[in-house]
């Protein structure tokens, strides 16, 4: 499936990562149970760091990283719609 597909490319690329440790380390990828928000990929590794701002910033990458490469799966991020969308759903353009 394309989301089994990307758990397996999540996994490989934080083994991969110069930043996550990969050995010795949990490193998961799994999913969780879906609900109406969609279906909940849980993601378990640990930096290389114990420093707060450089870890947010591998943090941050990584998901920057997995979400531009997501559409390449057949797959797209869930996101609640705002007060605006409501309103342009509203007043097409």
């Amino acid at each position: 499936t394309n989301v089994g597909t990307f758990r397996a490319y999540v996994l490989n690329y934080l083994r991969n990562h110069p930043k996550v440790h990969s050995h010795g380390y949990t490193l998961m990828v799994r999913q969780l149970p879906p609900g109406p928000e969609g279906l909940p990929l849980e993601i378990y590794c640990f930096a290389d760091t114990v420093e707060w701002p450089i870890y947010e910033a591998i943090q941050a990458d990584i998901f920057d990283h997995l979400l531009a490469i997501l559409p390449e799966f057949g797959l797209r991020i869930f996101q609640q719609p705002s007060g605006l969308d409501l309103v342009r759903l509203a007043n097409p353009a």
